[in-house]
């Protein structure tokens, strides 16, 4: 057992935690890490970076079985879903070494097991760290950091066994390529997955319970994901509910409630995509003023909690649930606490979120339908892929960039793409949202050519009428 002494300590090492740690030594703060798996948190080992990889092996997969477009001839092509995986495995791994070497680097004193609020020590807050029910370090600080994430959300009749039916970690690590799957949920996670196994030559089926898949972007993107990937041979049904899953010897069958009328779907294994709960439990919560709702915990736009000294950031927060918000957060956080002149609240409308399905969706800030639900009078540009010259070369003909201008101001309210790198384009848009660009500037930036960025500048001429190659 040791009692030790810090300026601040964060309770969890995912891509919130650990930045903000990392900020924290850099501001001269005494600063404790701890976390009871792994560093870089589901994000880095189970989430964006080994997806990432899965989905680059599919993307590749799918260009040799392209070849022929592209001048070459392949024969008794085939893949081994344990190398895929493996790869998959090896990235996560060397990025995981990586954040513990910026943190030993950055002085940073990590300490491995599960960490509890455990009441006051005078002006400062202690914390018991254990590992397995048994205690490791007794740790106090003027600040506690909250960066414990979140969990795949389960419902009754849809739980998860590992086996048959699998969260986001056993899809990730498949001991075999299942010949046909049923994915629940058609978000940013449930899609990406969709993606990677209809690529490999999977039956998959998407059921969503919205009206809409990937409901959280524009309604012309969504549509045109859609015919997207039902062309690539997914069948999607929404407005429809999974109610049961019956399990066999090594299938599932499931029921489905599409508007009132049933239906009855057996594939070898089922993905469950339903959102994300927090971790709120044993964490000490109980008996301070730090509220919770709906799983999540409750801060003021710094990241504070109702009890003086505790912070919480990332998947333990609101929405949007994204990497790179957590990352944002823990920086903001720490330099509010040390004090850090000039700093602003984050703005939701300025996060830009990705998805990595075959083609790519991205956006930031209003859809159409939201900027006008908010009153404004807007203006509208869009440009297709197929009018651009490295879109072509690339053999990418596929996709839509659109923007959404304030038709008064010219301030650009929304950006949404989908098609070939546009994970990559979108924080053109990013930055002239932070900048608060107009129509204006982004007219006079000039987008280098041959490139696919130029379809962002003819996205914004075509909303004011300008577009020259469409």
């Amino acid at each position: 057992m040791t009692d030790t002494t810090f300026d601040l300590i964060i309770v969890g090492g995912g891509p919130g935690g650990y930045v903000a740690a990392i900020r924290a030594a850099q501001l001269g703060m005494k600063t404790a890490l701890v976390e009871r798996e792994h560093l870089g948190g589901i994000c880095l080992n189970w989430g964006c970076i080994p997806t990432k990889a899965l989905l680059r092996s599919a993307e590749v997969g799918h260009l040799i079985k392209h070849a022929d477009a592209y001048g070459f001839s392949v024969q008794g092509v085939s893949f081994d879903i344990a190398n895929i995986v493996q790869r998959s495995r090896k990235v996560a791994a060397q990025l995981s070494g990586g954040v513990k070497h910026l943190l030993k680097k950055n002085k940073v004193t990590v300490f491995d097991g599960q960490g509890k609020l455990a009441g006051m020590a005078g002006a400062l807050r202690k914390l018991a760290v254990t590992k397995d029910g048994k205690p490791v370090a007794d740790l106090a600080a003027k600040h506690v950091i909250l960066a414990t994430g979140a969990r795949a959300r389960t419902l009754p009749g849809l739980e998860p066994d590992g086996k048959l039916v699998w969260t986001y970690k056993e899809a990730m690590v498949p001991p075999a390529m299942p010949k046909s799957l049923l994915v629940v949920g058609s978000g940013a996670i449930g899609i990406e997955f969709a993606s990677f196994y209809r690529t490999l030559g999977a039956e998959v089926t998407v059921v969503e319970i919205l009206d809409r898949i990937v409901p959280v972007e524009d309604e012309e993107i969504s549509a045109f994901a859609r015919k997207s990937f039902e062309k690539q041979g997914m069948k999607i049904i929404t407005s429809a509910q999974v109610k049961s899953l019956k399990k066999g010897a090594d299938s599932v069958t499931a029921t489905i409630d599409d508007g009132g009328k049933m239906s009855e779907i057996t594939v070898d294994r089922v993905i469950l995509a339903l959102g994300i709960v927090g971790n709120v439990e044993n964490i000490g919560l109980e008996g301070t003023k730090v509220n919770v709702e709906k799983t999540h915990v409750v801060t003021d736009p710094w990241l504070a909690t109702g009890e003086p000294g505790v912070y919480a950031i990332g998947d333990l927060v609101g929405p949007p649930w994204l990497a790179h918000k957590a990352s944002h957060e823990g920086v903001l956080c720490v330099e509010r606490i040390a004090g850090v002149k000039g700093l602003h609240p984050i703005d939701p409308l300025n996060i830009p979120g990705c998805t990595y399905c075959m083609p790519q969706i991205a956006s930031v800030g209003l859809t159409e339908k939201a900027a006008k639900a908010k009153g404004h009078q807007v203006r509208v540009g869009r440009f297709p892929y197929m009018g651009n010259g490295k879109a072509i070369a690339l053999g990418e003909p596929e996709g839509l960039i659109k923007t959404v201008f304030d038709a008064k101001s010219g301030e650009l309210l929304g950006a949404h793409m989908i098609g070939a790198e546009v994970t990559e384009l979108i924080q053109g848009y990013t930055i002239a949202k932070t900048l608060e660009t107009t129509e204006a500037e982004l007219m006079h930036t000039i987008f280098p050519h041959p490139t696919l960025s130029e379809m962002m500048h003819e996205s914004v001429l075509d909303a004011y009428g300008r577009a020259v190659h469409f």
